[in-house]
């Protein structure tokens, strides 16, 4: 008889309209954040933006004394610290995935997968203080000599080592974001169909072909994902990178030279501000920053459009 009644379908419906009020709400909530976080950065810089205009972008001076702000050596650490994180980062992410998934016996991929994910858990200035006492020195008496020894006709490896600086940045950054990367790859690599590995194998092909023609040619575009994810921790991180990259905004070609970037100079001189046109210029920093985040991953979400059309179309 109730299934017979005209009060529950009406009662069903009416609560479904509700539903789908209340999610359209939250997804419209989200988006209204987004803006609103817009809006104040565009508000607060509006005196920076109409002293210096687009120059803000490209200007390589930053010096709150004469109050002359570029935010060109910000944005070159920032962008050159991020891709040195990655190139480290990636390989050794994707290589730790590929062997707690595919080659480490199901005992020790448990523990291992364990451990990784706990580094993703460790709080930013735990690295940043491990990176000043124990990092830091390590790079200035032992790596960069090295390197200076051996590749100093290049000019990425010239100039005094001073242990902090653009390169013990990017390794710190590539210590945290590995873990992201690789717990991100494993789960790429779980969804994979058994019967895919299995396939090639009966084919002939070895455990290394598997991996790569049943795996990894089948993970482009989660693996893409996983590195856009652990790029973006790498563009936005702060405390860490601000105690290890030297803070010193100027554009060197020396990964040895310190640096600055967008989020270690708004963690600097923030609550330091001497001026209005000072604190107009940080955020403006922050709207240069949130814009940069946004062309990312606006671009990645290309890349990854076009990487699934290309798989698909081979498929």
């Amino acid at each position: 008889m109730l299934l017979g009644s005209s009060k529950l379908p009406a009662d069903l419906h009416k609560g479904d309209r509700r539903f789908r009020i209340l999610v359209t709400l939250s997804a419209l909530s989200l988006l209204a954040l987004l803006v609103a976080i817009g809006f104040f950065l565009l508000k607060g810089s509006l005196p920076a933006i109409q002293k210096f205009g687009f120059s803000f972008l490209w200007t390589s001076k930053w010096d709150p004394i004469q109050e002359i702000f570029g935010a060109m050596p910000l944005i070159y650490g920032t962008v050159i610290s991020s891709l040195l994180a990655m190139m480290m980062a990636v390989p050794v992410s994707v290589g730790v995935a590929l062997y707690l998934n595919e080659v480490a016996p199901r005992w020790l991929g448990k523990i291992a997968g364990f451990l990784v994910e706990m580094l993703a858990a460790i709080p930013s200035v735990v690295y940043g203080l491990w990176g000043i006492f124990v990092l830091a020195p390590l790079i200035r008496t032992v790596v960069q000599p090295w390197l200076q020894a051996h590749f100093g006709f290049i000019p990425l490896f010239q100039g005094p080592a001073y242990g902090v600086g653009m390169m013990t940045a990017g390794i710190i950054l590539a210590i945290m974001i590995t873990p992201t990367i690789c717990s991100l790859s494993r789960e790429v690599f779980r969804a994979i169909p058994r019967g895919q590995r299995e396939a090639a194998m009966a084919l002939g092909a070895t455990k290394w072909e598997t991996m790569v023609i049943a795996v990894l040619r089948s993970s482009t575009t989660g693996l893409f994902g996983a590195s856009l994810l652990g790029l973006g921790r790498a563009v936005g991180e702060t405390m860490a990178v601000t105690m290890v990259i030297g803070n010193r905004a100027e554009i060197a070609a020396s990964l040895f030279a310190p640096s600055q970037t967008m989020a270690s100079v708004l963690a600097n001189e923030y609550a330091e501000a001497s001026s209005d046109l000072h604190l107009a210029a940080l955020i403006g920093v922050g709207l240069t920053l949130f814009a940069v985040t946004f062309v990312m991953n606006g671009a990645a979400r290309l890349m990854m459009m076009g990487l699934d059309r290309h798989r698909k179309g081979h498929g």
